[in-house]
């Protein structure tokens, strides 16, 4: 019974597995970068910002001040009004433990030196969507420019005992560590998230306690042509929140912005909160998940670390019941979280489409 429920996620389009870019990029020396990452549409992408040295200081959400009942009325409001905006900010005093952020970087570091056939593995298998490598579903499929590997964490009993059981053992036990802090670092922001829309903290619980959780490592190799390829597909996450961690402070990451995508700088020791299409349909579209993307450079390579929040997989992703009535009508259907994941997973990723899926259609109705 438990094998099918883990194979539901898996998408059986899938046919190749790509585990190590530099390999990709060997196997024709004349060749700069292979066809399948050269991304014609990225010249009919949106302008990047005019001065690419520019960094956009994303706002701070300050967690001490967020529980202090001296300054919780300030820094809620503060939090309520970034998510209305552009759904993205960077959280200080986390009270995630440096040291042990820095031994998560070391490990991680330590894994993508591992020669290929310890990668191995943990790759992914026919089919599936977890473990380390890059899928492709067809053979015009453009690829992004980044070695990853793609793990559901929680709940325990959904873990596959051939991926995260078969990590380097202290990478393992870092890594658990690193989940439990986070874990509950996200229930304290959903709890606030809640508070800040009017939502009793008991629905945000329901929702969110023990829901499915997954991270994603990426490593973004150098790249001889930066300008054709993309380290990530724009898109938005399909989550609650995503919590990134940026490993080696080389940044890449981009949001798109009135049109524009511009480059996000954050501190060292913060991480990158974001919302994600489930918050927007939550809070029936007045949270924005924020559409983003990455890009490489041709010196140095980046790594960083996604960790994604939603429901219970038995759970039904809508508009809050609380935020609805004659005047304010759903927006977005209602549909369990079991088929919304499956459903994500079939298709490609392509800017904020995932979502506005889920938006209910002038004269539709809400429809499941």
């Amino acid at each position: 019974m438990e094998s099918s429920k883990q194979d539901s996620l898996a998408t059986s389009t899938s046919h190749l597995v790509i585990l190590n870019i530099e390999e990709e990029i060997s196997k024709d020396t004349n060749i700069k970068v292979p066809e399948r990452y050269t991304r014609i549409d990225r010249h009919e992408d949106p302008p990047a910002l005019a001065t690419p040295s520019f960094q956009y200081p994303i706002s701070t959400i300050d967690m001490k001040q967020l529980v202090s009942p001296e300054t919780e009325e300030f820094e809620l409001e503060k939090l309520h009004s970034i998510c209305m905006e552009c759904g993205i900010f960077q959280l200080v005093n986390h009270g995630v433990s440096s040291s042990l952020m820095e031994k998560l970087n070391d490990e991680i570091e330590g894994f993508f030196k591992l020669p290929s056939e310890e990668k191995m593995k943990v790759k992914v298998r026919p089919g599936d969507v977890e473990g380390f490598g890059t899928v492709v579903r067809s053979d015009d499929q453009k690829l992004d420019w980044g070695d990853k590997i793609y793990l559901i964490v929680n709940p325990i009993h959904r873990r596959k005992p051939y991926l995260f059981p078969e990590l380097p053992s202290s990478l393992r036990e870092t890594l658990e560590s690193y989940l439990l802090e986070l874990q509950k670092l996200s229930m304290t922001l959903f709890r606030y998230l809640g508070k800040a829309l009017m939502i009793e903290t008991g629905e945000m619980e329901e929702l969110f306690e023990d829901g499915m959780q997954s991270i994603r490592i990426t490593r973004y190799p150098p790249c001889p042509q930066p300008e054709l390829v993309l380290g990530l597909t724009p898109h938005s996450d399909a989550t609650g929140i995503t919590i990134l961690h940026q490993i080696n402070g080389v940044e890449g990451l981009q949001m798109k912005r009135d049109g524009v995508w511009i480059p996000v700088s954050f501190l060292p020791d913060g991480f990158v909160v974001n919302v994600g299409d489930i918050l927007e349909i939550l809070s029936n579209g007045v949270y924005n998940s924020v559409e983003h993307r990455v890009t490489v450079n041709s010196m140095k390579e980046r790594m960083s670390i996604g960790m994604f929040f939603n429901p219970k997989f038995e759970a039904e992703i809508g508009p809050s019941p609380a935020l609805l009535n004659s005047n304010n009508p759903p927006l977005f259907r209602r549909v369990g979280m079991e088929k919304y994941v499956k459903d994500f997973f079939s298709r490609r990723l392509n800017g904020k489409a995932y979502l506005e899926h889920m938006r209910i259609k002038a004269g539709e109705g809400n429809m499941n």
